[in-house]
């Protein structure tokens, strides 16, 4: 596996890097039974991105026969907390806010993709676009991040970060 390319500055991103990142991604979602429980599949993981899907069931439909905003933003918000901790340094949802583009509709296969547009000390921020599966965009979501004490996974040899 060779290194990739940072869609932020260009730079070659380590392997290790992006294994972290993979690590880190697959611990967190063994423990999310949140995402679990709502179909979510996590996609891709790598140092400030993720990807996940999930499928629009009938029991995720509103009064309006589409999927509930509830939905579509708990799939944004969960594919931002696995891009923000990504490098394995425990990190939290300082704030939000979602965009809501198109309707989901049942059976609809939507994909969140979240990008890492800032980070600076203990904050970050991140940008979730949500599309169907034409790639039409459903709903656009951007996450503030604080990082906090500690590691999601423990890895030999490094600390467990800063107070």
């Amino acid at each position: 596996m060779g290194a990739e390319t940072s869609p932020q500055s260009g730079a070659a991103v380590p392997d290790d890097e992006n294994l972290l990142a993979e690590q880190t991604g697959q611990a967190m979602y063994r423990s999310d039974a949140a995402s679990q429980g709502l179909g979510m599949r996590l996609v891709h993981v790598g140092p400030g991105r993720a990807s996940m899907e999930m499928r629009v069931r009938p029991d995720m439909l509103n009064g309006h026969q589409t999927c509930h905003g509830g939905f579509i933003f708990t799939l944004a918000d969960s594919t931002f907390a696995f891009a923000c901790n990504s490098r394995n340094q425990a990190t939290v949802a300082s704030g939000c806010t979602i965009d809501f583009l198109a309707p989901g509709r049942v059976g609809d296969v939507l994909t969140a993709h979240c990008q890492e547009q800032s980070l600076s000390g203990r904050t970050g921020v991140y940008d979730v676009i949500v599309t169907n599966q034409h790639g039409h965009r459903v709903a656009l979501f951007r996450g503030r991040s604080y990082r906090i004490r500690g590691q999601v996974i423990p890895v030999p040899g490094e600390d467990e970060g800063e107070a």
